[in-house]
């Protein structure tokens, strides 16, 4: 892993098959392959269905200006033969940051052609092992039917918290969800 001071950010982690990367321009027409896909957009809270023209250049200069809460990582897999872009994890912080040792949320999707695969387990475990934000608490949400994005954060030593809901954009709809925590270190 490299730090950059400057900006605080993560440069790489390296996760298994994998890397976790700055998300940059050319990921552009995978990231909106990927995130129209109604079951990608279906998994979140804010990815809209359709994806409407622009939304994914818009996402991408506001991550790699610096105008988003938290950072954001591409899952690359070119090193080791599998896609430039599995999919996409990050971390929002939850609260203003005087130093280290806050509270953020993690999230993540992957490719449909990747489900199944430990990708998605893969990314969670690399950056909390990682910790770029040093925070002492990371949350994570699922919808209650994805039981598959909730295995993974368990497998990842995230404990259950309780039920709540949430609005999803391309549903149109508050959806229930199960919520979850991990204390750091």
């Amino acid at each position: 892993m490299t730090f950059d001071q400057s900006v605080g950010s993560v440069d790489a982690i390296v996760a298994g098959r994998f890397v976790l990367r700055p998300i940059r321009v050319s990921d552009a027409g995978l990231v909106a392959l990927y995130a129209s896909d109604p079951r990608v957009a279906e998994a979140t809270r804010s990815i809209p269905h359709p994806l409407p023209p622009g939304a994914v250049e818009a996402f991408i200069a506001r991550a790699m200006s610096g105008e988003t809460r938290g950072t954001i990582w591409a899952m690359d897999g070119a090193a080791t033969g599998l896609s430039e872009l599995l999919g996409i994890i990050s971390l929002k912080p939850m609260e203003a940051r005087k130093s280290g040792g806050g509270q953020s949320e993690i999230g993540f999707w992957v490719a449909p052609q990747m489900w199944n695969t430990g990708i998605a387990s893969e990314a969670v475990r690399a950056l909390v092992a990682a910790n770029p934000l040093g925070d002492r608490t990371l949350f994570a949400e699922v919808f209650q039917d994805n039981p598959g994005s909730a295995k993974v954060l368990t497998n990842c030593g995230f404990e259950y918290l309780g039920d709540a809901e949430t609005f999803s954009v391309a549903r149109g709809a508050r959806v229930p969800i199960w919520t979850y925590i991990r204390k750091m270190g």
